[in-house]
């Protein structure tokens, strides 16, 4: 049985898939759900915000966090160093909130090694060539660095089965409402309901 009040949930999906924009409207709806915010050694992007988006460093500065052992998981994508703070995260759940970790499937079994019950969720676009129109229209990338995008991308796609929940994201709204639903039935999970109202469940009499 889990031991932490919190939840954590790993979204993970090829660039280009939509997982921001349905992570951001996730967590408009779902207040009580935080956002890890990552380390990267990669430049900000346009409208980025250290502290925000990510935690901006130099590949030196990430070397010297990952040597002392601050990192739940890294990895290397695309050439730039990402990584999740372990002291965050394990604090923020055991004060009883809900954690969500963007990463990417090199970072996702990692963590999943460490937390068994977090929630695997798998973003997914509806089709190869729907994924290359919008890694096109987002014109933040150069026809060399979209193809190799679309290579990873395929790579990724093949990991889909190492996750419990998998969401086409075909239709925002729809894919939207199927993410809002995943999140509210791992928090009413009874591991999870035992801890947070355990006064309840002593008196019910329920031991488990």
């Amino acid at each position: 049985m889990s031991t932490t009040v919190g939840c954590l949930f790993i979204v993970v999906a090829p660039s280009g898939a939509g997982k921001t924009s349905l992570v951001k409207a996730l967590l408009a709806q779902r207040p009580g759900v935080e956002l890890s915010v990552s380390f990267t050694t990669r430049a900000p992007r346009p409208g980025e915000q250290d502290g925000v988006d990510y935690f901006f460093v130099t590949p030196e500065r990430f070397s010297q966090m990952q040597a002392a052992g601050e990192f739940l998981e890294s990895a290397l994508v695309h050439g730039n160093y990402y990584a999740t703070s372990r002291t965050w995260i394990e604090s923020r759940m055991a004060s009883g909130a809900d954690i969500l970790l963007e990463i990417d499937c090199q970072g996702a079994a990692q963590v999943q090694k460490m937390f068994p019950d977090a929630v695997g969720v798998f973003i997914a676009p509806p089709s190869i060539a729907e994924l290359r129109e919008r890694l096109l229209k987002r014109g933040q990338d150069s026809e060399a660095v979209i193809e190799r995008r679309i290579v990873a991308a395929r790579g990724e796609l093949q990991q889909a089965g190492e996750f419990e929940y998998v969401i086409i994201n075909q239709d925002f709204a729809t894919a939207l409402a199927q993410l809002l639903a995943v999140i509210d039935g791992a928090r009413l999970r009874f591991a999870k309901q035992r801890l947070r109202f355990a006064a309840l469940f002593d008196a019910w009499g329920v031991r488990k």
